[in-house]
């Protein structure tokens, strides 16, 4: 069976997790946040913050045990059971397809709003081929590009600074529910570092590069939200806020002003570029566990890349794009993706005390706030994501029927 190569280490490997998380999320989520939690929408950060934490060292704990691609569908099927894992998968891929075709969308409105459609698709395209290419690839373009966005908002922030347009927000009324959705669109922009654990096979010492890498993912993203989740409430105040097609541009103004949409533009593509890569790893994990086409194993051996995966879903990608549109597809993918770790937590729960460096608190704690979380999202994406997943368990049981007899 041909195999990955271990080849980025800590920083690498951070890199991919900070550009799938400092993506289209950041630029996209604060105003429907906001018109959910109102004032309180610092509280959402807060609660997306502490899931996100509690899953990423749940995953870390995984990951360290089981360094092959794939995240938490390798690990669902390692220690709870192979449906356990398809169904983590599927969450996986079809959460993932969704962001993805929510990136590519998003950044073609920042470049070019009268050919978003036409500009999304060549987007995706071009991102394959340079996956395609090799995971070092994946990570130079990648670091290039955290780099830039991250500098960007830092001076975005720093302009904001000067604004003269404080404003003051009541906080006495307190929403309810809607702080608690507030939290899971919030949290469409944190769960890039599952990225870094499907990357597993690629990275120098796994067991040591992967939860480091998460951590420094992590904390750094968290603290670049929090400052710009700040900044928009104190400019611009919750209603504001709430009705803004474009949040940090509307902190400055200036020629800086058209530098935003750019920057938006160039995360999204970041984003997407992650996404796809972990979108390849789980699929060839898929294929080597017969829950996908076994074509989906083969390995580049120049590049040594999932090629057949990365075209697969790169297709998809394409179709979502030209049927879809960016604001529905916010909302599916966090419902999948929080149900994909509330299944990273029951595996991590199961794991032999061999393998645990975690009490069992931090599972019970972390599955029960995927839960929640899941089921606060607009109604319409939770039908979707459960009636596509009865679907496709459906499909797999006949197969595997047909297969046996």
């Amino acid at each position: 069976m041909a195999t990955l190569q271990r080849r980025i280490g800590t920083l690498g490997a951070a890199a991919v997790g900070i550009s799938a998380m400092v993506g289209s999320g950041v630029f996209f989520v604060w105003a429907p946040a906001a018109a959910a939690a109102g004032g309180w929408l610092l509280l959402g950060l807060v609660i997306a913050a502490s899931v996100a934490t509690l899953n990423a060292l749940s995953t870390a704990q995984l990951a360290m045990a089981y360094p092959r691609s794939g995240g938490v569908y390798t690990f669902a099927t390692h220690t709870v059971h192979p449906l356990a894992g398809f169904v983590a998968g599927w969450l996986f891929l079809t959460g993932k397809v969704a962001s993805a075709g929510a990136s590519a969308l998003i950044a073609g409105l920042y470049l070019w709003p009268a050919a978003a459609k036409p500009l999304a698709v060549a987007v995706v395209i071009v991102l394959a081929l340079v996956n395609a290419s090799g995971i070092r690839s994946t990570v130079v373009v990648s670091a290039a590009i955290t780099t830039t966005v991250v500098a960007g908002i830092l001076v975005t922030l720093g302009l904001g600074l000067g604004s003269t347009g404080a404003s003051a927000f009541d906080v006495s009324a307190f929403p309810g529910p809607g702080v608690l959705q507030a939290a899971s669109l919030i949290f469409f922009g944190f769960a890039g570092y599952a990225r870094i654990a499907t990357l597993s096979e690629e990275v120098v010492a796994p067991r040591r590069t992967i939860p480091r890498a998460v951590v420094i993912a992590l904390v750094t993203t968290f603290a670049l939200y929090a400052a710009v989740a700040t900044m928009c409430l104190v400019v611009l105040g919750p209603v504001a806020l709430a009705q803004s097609g474009a949040p940090l541009a509307d902190l400055v103004a200036g020629p800086w002003r058209a530098v935003v949409p750019v920057l938006a533009a160039v995360a999204a593509l970041g984003s997407l570029l992650g996404v796809l890569a972990g979108l390849s790893r789980t699929g060839l994990a898929m294929g080597r566990g017969g829950d996908l086409p076994a074509a989906f194993t083969r390995v580049a051996e120049r590049t040594s890349t999932p090629v057949v995966a990365e075209a697969a879903f790169a297709v998809v990608i394409v179709a979502v794009v030209i049927l879809l549109e960016p604001l529905a597809l916010v909302g599916f993918s966090a419902c999948a993706v929080l149900g994909y770790y509330a299944l990273a937590h029951l595996a991590a729960f199961r794991q032999p005390a061999g393998d645990r460096w975690l009490p069992r608190a931090i599972q019970v704690l972390g599955m029960a706030g995927c839960l929640v979380l899941a089921v606060t999202v607009p109604w319409q994406a939770l039908v979707a994501t459960v009636a596509l997943l009865a679907v496709a368990v459906a499909l797999r049981t006949a197969v595997r029927r047909r297969r046996e007899t």
